[in-house]
């Protein structure tokens, strides 16, 4: 099928119902949530650390895909195997219904939704209807009669692998990755996914990650004429504004937690995707991952979020699950650099940091680690200058941010008002702190290790340990 023949632009654009206004910073908000990401978690080892979660700060999870997914056989042993498992499984549907076999059944996820309401922890679920698994033919029967037949479940150029992901046409209409592209303007599969969301919903759910999202078109998005679409209107249907064969989002949108997976690259209709959630900012977490590597923020401009959207509806993390797993872009940063950048990033007063769960037992020479399935992640979830920093953030909700760097560019401090300051040393040795500060005069002595700081005469002075931070706050 020839490109020319199969897609038209459209000139128009559904005028949103109600959008908010997401590219506009009111500097007065402060953000105060923190995710953790559960990666590779089943549902029964979330709700066994839960308490856990709760205690370390954290205000959301956020779970792998929890539907139906490709189980080619000896999958769901390893996190990565060449025989026996990949992780990436899960993000290739057979179908959407509740439950498979890496994180589990939809009675174990009831009964992990009914532990984080338990300890007031809001539940996000990674979903991903751009996309099929790899094996067409594995693709549920009951899903192909849902949307209508096979011949209306993909985009008619949906099997053809995107050469340009800057072209707007091949990145929303073929497929990502070479993952087979779903019509997602189909209205049968519309109303197919949101019961799927309905019913999580219906569980407990809090919100969603929606993966690959910068790959289904937005209303300004070239259509598949071939199919008879007149417009691309996933995204009206999946935010409640709209709905489908009688079928509509079961509760206000308003209420959920919901961001999109829009990488940041050319071409890449930022503003557009606002019209509908939050998005990542994946190009601020490329920034702050260099000058980690390099133990100096000299030549960064960390203030900066490098985005389109208001930074208060950004999703912001040290490292993703894609940058750990997928291209190892971040996997080779120590734990130690991890975390100092996440206590710049989470001290900060806007941005929703998400925070990757490492496997258990992995190095930096070998990021699987145990390499089990379903297995917790490593400890530094509830490292305690994580937990710090994380009820530092909720505590200084209200507070304006004030960033400052040393001269060498090793240590970063975040000040949020008068009332307390963040200290992190992201080089592998130790920096003396003599930097501005709104903490009144006195001493200050750390949340984690009693270290002292002294304020004077409106200057932050202390010593920090090589990849240490610290969390002061005034009494």
């Amino acid at each position: 099928m020839k490109k020319t023949a199969v897609v038209a632009m459209i000139a128009f654009a559904i005028a949103p119902v109600c959008a908010k206004d997401r590219l506009t910073h009111n500097p007065k908000v402060t953000n105060d949530e923190t995710i953790l990401h559960v990666w590779s978690w089943n549902f029964p080892t979330i709700a066994e650390n839960m308490s856990k979660i709760a205690d370390s700060g954290f205000t959301m999870i956020q779970t792998s895909p929890v539907q139906e997914s490709f189980q080619p056989e000896g999958a769901g042993k390893k996190i990565f195997d060449a025989d026996e498992g990949n992780w990436y499984y899960y993000y290739q549907p057979t179908a959407w219904k509740v439950g498979n076999y890496i994180l589990g059944s939809k009675e174990q996820m009831q009964q992990m939704l009914d532990s984080a309401n338990k300890y007031n922890i809001r539940v996000i679920v990674d979903v991903l209807p751009n996309h099929t698994a790899f094996d067409v033919d594995a693709v549920s029967d009951e899903f192909v009669n849902a949307v209508g037949g096979r011949d209306k479940l993909y985009h008619s150029n949906g099997l053809q692998p995107i050469n340009d992901y800057n072209d707007r046409l091949e990145c929303t209409l073929w497929a990502s990755g070479g993952l087979p592209d779903v019509n997602t303007e189909n209205p049968a599969f519309q109303k197919y996914y949101m019961q799927f969301v309905n019913e999580l919903l219906d569980m407990g759910v809090g919100g969603f990650r929606y993966d690959t999202a910068k790959h289904i078109g937005l209303p300004s998005d070239p259509v598949d004429t071939a199919l008879g679409i007149k417009v691309n209107d996933f995204w009206d249907v999946a935010t409640g504004r709209k709905a489908v064969d009688g079928v509509q989002l079961a509760v206000p949108y308003e209420d959920l937690f919901v961001y999109g997976e829009v990488l940041q690259d050319r071409n890449v209709n930022e503003e557009g995707y606002a019209e509908y959630m939050g998005q990542t900012a994946s190009s601020y977490g490329h920034v702050l991952r260099e000058a980690l590597e390099k133990g100096s923020a000299n030549g960064y401009d960390l203030k900066n979020w490098y985005h389109t959207s208001a930074p208060e509806y950004l999703t912001t993390w040290v490292e993703s699950h894609d940058t750990y797993a997928n291209a190892h872009e971040s996997a080779h940063l120590s734990d130690d650099q991890i975390r100092t950048g996440w206590v710049f990033l989470t001290a900060r007063q806007n941005g929703i940091p998400l925070f990757f769960s490492r496997p258990m037992g992995s190095t930096r020479q070998a990021y699987w680690g145990d390499n089990v399935l379903g297995a917790r992640g490593n400890d530094e979830f509830f490292h305690p200058e994580v937990v710090a920093v994380n009820n530092f953030r909720k505590e200084m909700s209200g507070q304006p941010e004030d960033i400052q760097i040393t001269d060498n560019g090793q240590v970063l401090v975040v000040n949020r008002g008068k009332k307390g300051a963040a200290v992190a040393n992201i080089a592998n040795i130790a920096n003396f702190v003599n930097v501005p500060t709104g903490l009144p005069n006195g001493t200050y002595k750390d949340e984690v290790y009693g270290k002292e700081f002294k304020v004077k005469n409106g200057r932050l002075i202390g010593i920090a340990a090589p990849l240490t931070t610290y969390i002061l706050k005034k009494k």
